[in-house]
């Protein structure tokens, strides 16, 4: 089977086993690999194709520069490959595997977004009750930014977070939200700031060191 993506043509290696769902990878830059059930025709496999294009663009796109390290999606420290099927309804994780399953772009999308609000507000609840000095409970807003990793308002007693903090592990996020709720009580880069840094974030230094790289 031919399937093709823009001006590309690929060798579409179609796979059919005993199991219910249906999985899409980019085998390499000439082949999509399909792995499916018995029952699967050429046009609900080509459908299936259609409804992925994105990410089979993102995937070749990344195979051609060569990157393995950005050709797999990053959670929490961890990389993970995408396995995409009509099948699944909602995300699933298979941790010792280091695979993400999912329907397709939109739901990855919507799943992400939930669970960066949810990680980083109990961050947020934890890292807020570790402090002694007497600071106001800010309220949360998470955006992505380009040149920040947070920022702290004190105005109107807000922290906001980089969505892209979800791509590394609890560490860093910690770090970064010690670092904003020390700026209610030092609104600045000082010693004394610092101070207050390290009392919460001991190995400061470090992850500060390995976000900025």
């Amino acid at each position: 089977m031919k399937y093709q993506l823009d001006d590309k043509i690929f060798d579409v290696e179609i796979v059919k086993k005993n199991n219910k769902n249906t999985y899409i990878r980019l085998k390499d830059d000439q082949t999509i690999y399909v792995t499916t059930n018995f029952f699967s025709s050429k046009s609900y496999i080509k459908k299936l194709l259609d409804n992925n294009q994105p990410f089979l663009r993102r995937a070749l796109k990344k195979m051609t520069t060569k990157n393995e390290t950005e050709s797999r999606f990053m959670l929490l420290g961890k990389h993970y490959e995408l396995i995409y099927s009509e099948n699944f309804k909602n995300v699933e994780i298979d941790i010792n595997n280091s695979i993400i399953y999912i329907k397709d772009e939109q739901s990855l999308n919507k799943w992400l977004q939930q669970q960066i609000k949810e990680l980083f507000l109990k961050r947020l609840d934890y890292n807020y009750n570790l402090f002694r000095e007497k600071i106001p409970y800010p309220k949360l807003r998470i955006r992505k930014m380009k040149t920040r990793w947070g920022v702290c308002n004190r105005a109107n007693n807000t922290v906001t977070l980089n969505t892209n903090l979800i791509k590394y592990d609890i560490s860093k996020l910690d770090y970064v939200i010690i670092h904003e709720l020390s700026h209610f009580i030092h609104f600045n880069h000082s010693k004394a700031f610092w101070s207050i840094v390290s009392q919460y974030c001991q190995n400061y230094k470090i992850i500060r060191k390995e976000l900025n790289s």
